[in-house]
């Protein structure tokens, strides 16, 4: 059997060819029921990890894969003409290398071209609008105080590293990752142009300035905190804090000229993004503007930018030793970008409508389980648990897709360079998001495409959800014995339960609000 054949079969309910025989289950249940598997089964060079879940999504990718590639080859119209379109021009490699920086031209240029500081923030707005975060990111999403309504919120970002902590760590594995961003933000803007020694220099100036980022940062571990997240901040008050920065410019250029309540994430942050408009130097912030729009964009443009993202992110940060296939690649950024339109034909392949029935009444049982043992509690008084039973009964639940798809039918892709289907699709789904300040909180949205395989607890709306590509074999089983699936994606469900009584989803309360319920 070859690697492919190996990562794409279809499992069977109880496999019994990966398990130990020689361990007895009272030693150790888990060698018995997996040690053929994990001796057989090898890490492939294109993936980090491997487990149930790459192979589900591997299995997935193969249907995946038909679909796009009869919508390249047939789709005449509607969504097989919208993937088969960006598909196709994402693995027209000929065409990717031809375009070259052409497409983003536009945006180096308008880094380049920066004028002033107090320019500076109108141009974050545009950049933001299309897909580069830099200095800060923004989302519209619901009041987590008043969870029917949306507002903007905003979200230290702009680091090429992936926390703070790369950073701030002065530890010897540290240091040299360090050393080895340094090396490749100098790769980057000698293939933008410059000679090694300048992009050398360039780079050790933009390092400086994202260090500084890092340092204003909120640590990953208070994020976790939901009231610390949750600032609720006005005009007045975001123009107080940060006072150097354009709000106004920054809101009018995302397209949220009128945003008067806010959400300011980490408000140390966005205080320091502000003094640091003004003290760093205006070739310092160009410089740092291109590294973010080629790192944005690397993944789409011409080889020589691909490879570089690819040995620094991939093969460096990860320990990816080698890089997934182009079909794969254009994959995911067409499941990324345009994942209902894509749901919508992998559903009607791979989800039958008696599979969502029977995974439902799943559900059910599992939540009768979950009221049942919280009646049972000793250390929960009575009115805690009469709340926490409120809170149980109102979970919503998404199962497999969308009751209602999104409207893709205004977007344009054609068969063009691929980074301009891109630049077109992101645009297109920014507006979407920012449009949601005119509109209520839409409880019906999903936040996952139906293909993913994975599955989501998510506070402010107080439900589950489980897209049709994680209730697949070896998780579920439309017609296996119900222990089966009780022990597999009984599993996911459960999990996806508890995170509602967690540390962070333990503040929200059946609606979806912040609000200590707890007695």
């Amino acid at each position: 059997m070859t690697e492919t054949d190996r990562r794409t079969e279809t499992p069977e309910p109880i496999e019994r060819r990966f398990m130990d025989p020689s361990v007895r289950p009272c030693d150790d249940f888990y060698r018995h029921a997996n040690g053929a598997w994990l001796d057989e089964t090898p890490i492939p060079d294109d993936e980090t990890g491997w487990g149930g879940f790459s192979e589900v999504r591997d299995r997935n990718y193969a249907v995946l894969h038909e679909i796009l590639e009869g919508a390249a080859r047939d789709g005449r119209s509607g969504n097989a003409k919208l993937i088969g379109d960006l598909y196709a021009s994402g693995v027209d490699e000929v065409a990717v290398e031809r375009a070259g920086l052409a497409s983003v031209a536009e945006l180096l240029g308008r880094a380049s071209e920066l004028a002033s500081s107090a320019e500076l923030p109108a141009l974050l707005g545009w950049l933001q609008r299309r897909g580069v975060r830099a200095g800060l990111g923004l989302r519209v999403m619901p009041d987590a105080f008043a969870s029917s309504r949306n507002i903007v919120h905003l979200a230290q970002g702009g680091l090429g590293l992936p926390d703070r902590d790369y950073y701030l760590k002065d530890d010897e594995k540290s240091r040299q990752l360090q050393d080895k961003y340094h090396a490749h933000l100098a790769a980057i803007f000698v293939l933008l142009g410059n000679d090694p020694a300048t992009g050398a220099a360039t780079a050790t100036a933009v390092y400086d300035l994202e260090h500084a980022l890092a340092t204003a940062s909120m640590p990953r571990v208070e994020q976790r905190d939901p009231y610390k997240v949750n600032n609720p901040t006005t005009r007045a008050q975001l123009d107080a804090l940060a006072p150097g920065f354009e709000w106004t410019a920054f809101l009018r250029e995302v397209g949220a000229p009128n945003a008067k309540d806010l959400n300011v994430r980490q408000p140390k942050f966005v205080a320091a993004l502000s003094a640091l408009v003004l003290e760093q130097p205006l070739e310092t912030w160009r410089a740092y503007l291109r590294a973010r729009i080629a790192n944005a964009f690397a993944p789409y443009l011409a080889p020589p930018f691909e490879r570089a993202h690819f040995e620094f992110y991939g093969r460096t940060l990860v320990g990816q030793a080698a890089q997934k296939p182009r079909w794969k690649r254009v994959l995911e950024v067409v499941d990324h970008e345009l994942g209902e339109p894509l749901g919508q034909l992998y559903v009607a392949r791979a989800f039958p409508p008696q599979a969502k029935k029977r995974i439902l009444d799943l559900v059910a049982d599992l939540r009768a389980v979950l009221r049942d043992r919280i009646d049972r509690l000793e250390w929960m008084g009575e009115e805690t648990k009469k709340a926490a039973r409120t809170k149980l009964d109102a979970f919503a639940v998404k199962m497999g897709y969308p009751d209602k798809w999104r409207d893709f039918s205004a977007l344009e892709i054609d068969r063009g360079p691929f980074v301009d289907n891109v630049l077109r699709a992101t645009l297109f789904n920014f507006d979407h998001d920012i449009g949601k300040l005119d509109r209520p909180v839409d409880r019906d949205e999903w936040l996952m495409s139906a293909p993913t395989v994975n599955a989501y607890y998510y506070p402010p709306r107080n439900e589950i959800v489980f897209p049709a590509g994680i209730l697949q074999p070896p998780f579920f089983f439309a017609d296996a014995d119900a222990a089966v699936n009780y022990g597999a994606i009984g599993m996911v469900i459960g999990h996806e339960m508890t995170h509602g009584f967690d540390d962070q989803g333990s503040q929200f309360d059946e609606v979806g609000n912040l609000r200590n319920w707890w007695k």
